[in-house]
């Protein structure tokens, strides 16, 4: 058996409530998640405190707490997957910003901070999160061609068979939802482009 039949046999079992359907899966796409999770954390600070295998493992935890997963191939489980993994990264940097900020922490003297520049990508981040939130509000194909571009690394022609839509169309959203996200992400930063 192939291992995309392997996984579509996972999906269609795990979509039907199946227990041990998610224990099945995640050994035929872990090396792929793993690098997945690389790719998204290559986007973040160097020094990242969560490594690949844990941003696999915390999104593999949000997955497992599932009764059930609706996706309908293996491009529409990576895409849940990249969603998962924005959700980890986000609460992440969500937390990191709550820190910053005091949150009973002990007293750090600035001369102490050596990379100020971690706060800023977290910022970046929560940003995009946010814009994304909104863009799905007004356009939700195209929030959904970023999630699966950007946090989920599929091609346009993947993007494309999990939207049931062309190529070319992929291609329009993804053009304007960068522009959009782009101003979105300067105006909440206060940033002039």
């Amino acid at each position: 058996m192939s291992s995309t039949t392997s996984v579509t046999s996972c999906l269609e079992r795990w979509r039907a409530g199946q227990t041990g359907a998610l224990d099945s899966l995640l050994p035929l796409v872990y090396s792929e998640l793993r690098a997945l999770a690389g790719a998204q954390l290559n986007r973040e600070q160097t020094g990242h405190t969560l490594g690949a295998t844990a941003l696999v493992h915390e999104a593999y935890v949000r997955l497992a707490e599932r009764d059930k997963l609706d996706a309908k191939d293996r491009g529409h489980f990576f895409a849940i997957a990249a969603r998962s993994m924005r959700q980890v990264l986000v609460d992440h940097a969500r937390s990191r910003g709550r820190g910053k900020r005091g949150s009973g922490s002990a007293h750090v003297p600035l001369d102490l901070v050596e990379n100020l520049v971690g706060e800023r990508a977290a910022d970046e981040l929560i940003a995009l999160d946010e814009a994304l939130d909104r863009l799905a509000l007004a356009s939700p194909r195209a929030a959904a061609v970023v999630e699966r571009r950007f946090f989920g690394g599929l091609s346009l022609e993947e993007t494309a068979a999990s939207l049931e839509t062309s190529v070319k169309t992929i291609q329009r959203d993804w053009i304007q939802a960068r522009a959009w996200l782009r101003k979105e992400i300067a105006s909440d930063l206060g940033i002039d482009l």
